[in-house]
């Protein structure tokens, strides 16, 4: 039986404080309408803003078309493998999966709540951003740690930008004209968040980022990884809490902590101010992300295609450049016209004879939402 996608979806993505919007007819390129509404401190009021904005006469959206609410929640555990309808009992799951997004559920719940009251006749679902690395074998997401623990915690690799990733992955092998069965692909997440993942044959086998979104790749302010006993050398010698910690390696490490910069725009034009530390830094960003490259493609047995993405990736030729030097032997060759510049559309950036092609694609999160959540109701 053929799955549906064709519908109009309200997408949501709800955080503590702010409300992001877009309303996606799946049979257009674009978005009929998006916005975002800041300062929320009632997201029963947030979604009303939402609401109103979508009923002026000018805005291209008709409410009562819409098929249906989709929403994006980070944290989906182990419970949540898969786009699903919400109901008190599924919202009430996500609620209680706070304790591993702290940062992220709460609001997202909120948002629910709210949107589900909105809008009481028409299906809402949540589609989660970790529901795409359910693939990972019992060897890639498990930690070496007691297991007894890691049980009753829920302490496990989960992995996030799981809509980016199974989004960009799919339009790699449409713009290729293959099989996604087919493929090899390492994608490459990089906005003020930044991922890795490892695609086999449309599934991922392995993600950099871990129990939260901390793990793996540097960012604008987080550390990326890191050896844990750095938390007991700072409790120990700096007399930092854990909650003091919490807050430097989430929020004033990564880019900003080498630099003072979280932008990596500022970067470069410190870099080309002559700054030793922004140099040195950039070469720490680029410096990781290869490693990942190397490791996955050992952990996938070959390549086919790397794509880049999000904020960094699909503007930042220097990034993309220096993440990929050097690798030549492995097949990767870079074509550095055709990576110059920003990319506002899919373009291929490798040489005519790389093995490997190496591709930058816009991604399009809210559309895959979108996707997802009709599908679900279909």
């Amino acid at each position: 039986m053929s799955v549906n996608y064709n519908g109009i979806a309200l997408v949501l993505n709800c955080g503590s404080s702010s409300i992001k919007y877009q309303v996606v007819d799946t049979t257009l390129d674009a978005p009929l309408a998006s916005g975002l509404v800041e300062r929320v401190t009632d997201h029963n009021e947030g979604v009303r803003s939402v609401i109103e904005s979508l009923s002026q006469p000018d805005s291209g959206v008709d409410l009562s078309q819409l098929t249906v609410v989709g929403h994006r929640v980070v944290q989906g555990g182990s419970e949540f493998s898969a786009p699903t309808i919400i109901d008190d009992e599924v919202q009430d799951g996500i609620a209680k999966l706070s304790v591993l997004a702290p940062l992220h559920n709460p609001g997202h719940v909120a948002g629910i709540a709210a949107a589900r009251a909105a809008f009481p006749d028409i299906p809402h679902v949540a589609v989660f951003d970790t529901a795409f690395h359910q693939t990972l074998s019992e060897a890639a997401y498990s930690y070496a740690i007691d297991q007894r623990l890691a049980h009753e915690h829920g302490i496990r690799r989960y992995g996030f930008h799981g809509t980016s990733h199974g989004y960009v992955s799919r339009e790699c092998a449409r713009l290729m004209d293959r099989d996604p069965k087919e493929l090899r692909i390492i994608t490459l997440h990089l906005g003020n968040g930044a991922s890795a993942d490892a695609i086999k044959g449309g599934h991922a086998i392995d993600t950099s980022m871990g129990l939260t979104p901390l793990d793996g790749l540097v960012m604008g302010s987080r550390t990326g990884a890191i050896d844990p006993a750095v938390v007991f050398h700072l409790h120990r010698a700096a007399g930092m809490d854990i909650d003091e910690i919490d807050d430097l390696f989430n929020k004033r490490s990564g880019m900003l902590g080498l630099t003072g910069y979280s932008d990596m725009r500022d970067v470069h034009k410190a870099i080309e101010e002559g700054s030793h530390e922004a140099k040195v830094a950039l070469d720490i960003y680029t410096r990781r992300i290869k490693g990942y490259v190397g490791q996955y493609m050992a952990q996938l047995g070959g390549l086919d295609a790397i794509v880049f993405t999000a904020g960094v990736g699909e503007n930042d030729d220097i990034v993309r450049l220096e993440s990929l030097a050097g690798l030549e032997e492995l097949g990767i060759e870079i074509d550095e016209e055709r990576n110059a510049g920003r990319k506002k559309q899919e373009t291929l950036i490798s040489t005519d004879s790389s093995r490997v092609q190496v591709w930058v694609i816009p991604t399009n999160e809210e559309r895959e939402i979108a996707l997802q959540s009709i599908a679900s109701v279909s």
